[in-house]
């Protein structure tokens, strides 16, 4: 009995040297440096010696690395097939000032990550690409933060089949045959947060499900808040499509002068219809070739609400919300503040407030519009005034904590209708008046 404790002692002590051992032996994480000047043959990825392009350092690192980019302009067409971990992501970010990737060289797409999961992109501007600035393809877990996509070919930001992807504090602008940031393909737990999009062909933001690449078809329990999504749809496309999405979150986020839909919650491509989403302290402001603020166009899209937000229509006949049937089970809408027109066939014809009304909606919404409701919304500033109808007009609700600034709700004795919290003017303004020509991004300070 001595002789066989003895003998697990002995393995017991050989596992806990080779624990020891294997902790030692794992590699501690590195910082390498990009810069143009560098060189891939010579370099060895020092401050002091930095490599030249991002692709070589893309093939060298491990999990818990961190790739430095100087300032300057890089060759697109970057492959990352290495990927983190939970504890050790793998991060690629701008070192100050302008890092910029131009085209895709050879590659459809400028930065492809590629089945590689936990990997961080920050502050990079990604251009000029033939396909998409950047493709997140099977790869969970990666986040996009402080980047700018610009003109790409088709889309800004494009993923598939990629699961938990979180998109803040990005801009995408100039996409030229479809969508500022493209969600697809059973791509579930997206976050989609204080992002500028804008001036793009088709969508702001779409996010398509897709059953015919397989999968499910579904995106589901995804979060879209405080961005702001202005000047797309020229070929179609809202600011916000939902394809096939279900169990998520539209917040705090303000729409204005989308020429399609405003927020469209429908089926063409998904797995299942839109169901069971929340839209919730929007600011919605359709132009005046518009379409509808809110789209609900098919019958199989149920139990989704409405609640707090602000939708008006500069077109001559369009409204706020257009229904396919008013027997959508399990639709709600209230504490909205609208405009007198809605459908319940498609937008082919329209009923008045009060008919809206006598079909259970609404019951505690209002009619106001623009000049009433806001700070200054001829320089795009959709805050609310002094007096504006839409303070203390909302329902509270536990998935809405604060506003598009970050402002507290409620403020006052209840919740505000909108993006936007009353603060009596004491907090900054929103971003200044923008506007946008092919290759060139123009910022008005007010």
């Amino acid at each position: 009995m001595i002789k066989t404790l003895a003998f697990f002692g002995v393995l017991l002590l050989g596992a806990v040297a080779f624990s020891a051992n294997s902790a030692i032996a794992k590699p501690a994480a590195m910082t390498y440096y990009v810069d143009p000047s560098g060189s891939d043959s010579s370099g060895d990825g020092s401050l002091a010696n930095p490599w030249q392009t991002i692709q070589h350092a893309a093939d060298q690192v491990q999990p818990g690395d961190s790739v430095l980019i100087n300032p300057g302009t890089y060759a697109g067409g970057i492959v990352v097939e290495t990927g983190g971990t939970a504890d050790a992501p793998i991060t690629f970010r701008a070192n100050g000032g302008d890092a910029i990737i131009e085209d895709s060289g050879d590659e459809r797409d400028a930065f492809f990550i590629d089945g590689a999961d936990y990997i961080v992109v920050e502050g990079l501007t990604i251009q000029h690409a033939e396909r998409a600035g950047m493709r997140i393809s099977w790869s969970h877990h990666v986040t996009v933060r402080d980047s700018t996509f610009a003109d790409n070919g088709r889309w800004g930001i494009f993923t598939d089949f990629s699961d938990h992807t979180l998109i803040e504090d990005s801009q995408s602008y100039g996409a030229g045959l479809e969508h500022g940031i493209y969600i697809s393909n059973s791509s579930d737990y997206p976050t989609i947060r204080r992002n500028i999009l804008h001036h793009n062909h088709g969508c702001g933001l779409h996010m398509n499900g897709d059953i015919s690449m397989g999968g499910d078809g579904i995106i589901s329990y995804g979060l879209v808040e405080g961005n702001i999504i202005y000047e797309n749809g020229y070929g179609g496309g809202s600011g916000i499509n939902m394809d096939g999405v279900t169990d998520t979150i539209v917040r705090n986020n303000l729409l204005y002068e989308n020429h399609a839909s405003g927020i469209s919650i429908y089926r063409i491509d998904g797995g299942s219809g839109s169901q069971n989403n929340r839209i919730l302290n929007n600011t919605i402001l359709m132009a005046s070739d518009g379409r509808w603020g809110i789209n609900i166009p098919d019958s199989e899209d149920t139990d989704n609400r409405l609640f707090n937000n602000i939708v008006y229509n500069a077109h001559s006949w369009r409204g706020s919300i257009s229904i396919a049937t008013p027997t959508l089970e399990g639709f709600a809408s209230d504490y909205n503040i609208l405009m007198d027109s809605f459908s319940v066939d498609d937008g082919n014809s329209r009923i008045s407030f009060s008919e809206w009304q006598a079909l259970g909606y609404d019951s505690h919404s209002m009619l106001s519009s623009p000049d009433q409701l806001f700070l200054n919304p001829d320089l795009d500033d959709y805050r609310l005034g002094e007096g504006s109808p839409a303070i203390d007009r909302g329902v509270a609700l536990d998935e809405v904590t604060d506003d598009l600034l970050g402002v507290h709700r409620p403020s006052g004795t209840a919740y505000d209708v909108g993006a936007y919290e009353f603060t009596d003017g004491t907090q900054p303004p929103p971003l200044p008046n923008r506007f946008y020509l092919p290759g060139v991004f123009i910022r008005l300070d007010r």
